[in-house]
């Protein structure tokens, strides 16, 4: 018996000897950060790229719906980190994160109704802090996806020796 409250110490636990549960919040309150700062960098800075835009949408617009998405996914993953909070979450940061870089390296041009974005500078205000935040939140939130998804995983294959078992019947007609 006491080998088997021994095992019951490490049941539940990840690397580390951490439980997944908190690996998977400490990953969410990291990547809502990292969320938080390019909600906060577009909210703030919308204002500047109103100029930029087209018939159908402006910059500004573009970074004022880049903030919302942000702030509600990071908020969803503070609440609730699911598989699906976490996909969220690694959406926006890859698609702001991917945007920033190429916008920054190539001139695109106006691609439908999008505005012509290119601005090859890192010298303004926010502009790198929101990128980094972004890269790091590539790679966080694509962590949290994994850490999830192994966790679910593991779990549904796994049968717990503390889950009573019924017997298998060996009577005859069964």
């Amino acid at each position: 018996m006491a080998h088997d409250l021994g095992d019951a110490t490490a049941i539940g636990r990840g690397r580390h000897g951490m439980p997944p549960s908190i690996t998977i919040r400490l990953l969410g309150v990291a990547t809502a950060a990292m969320l938080g700062i390019d909600a906060f960098v577009h909210a703030r800075d919308a204002h500047f790229y109103d100029a930029v835009r087209t018939s159908v949408i402006s910059q500004g617009t573009l970074f004022r719906l880049e903030a919302a998405v942000a702030a509600l996914v990071a908020v969803a993953l503070l609440i609730r980190p699911s598989r699906f909070w976490w996909a969220a979450a690694l959406i926006v940061a890859v698609s702001a994160f991917g945007a920033v870089v190429l916008y920054q390296f190539v001139d695109v041009g106006r691609l439908g109704p999008l505005p012509n974005m290119y601005e090859p500078t890192w010298a303004l205000p926010g502009k790198s802090a929101s990128a980094w935040a972004e890269g790091i939140g590539v790679i966080l939130a694509a962590a949290g996806l994994l850490t999830t998804r192994a966790r679910t995983r593991g779990q549904a294959g796994r049968i717990s020796r503390w889950t009573p078992q019924t017997p298998t019947s060996s009577a005859p007609g069964n």
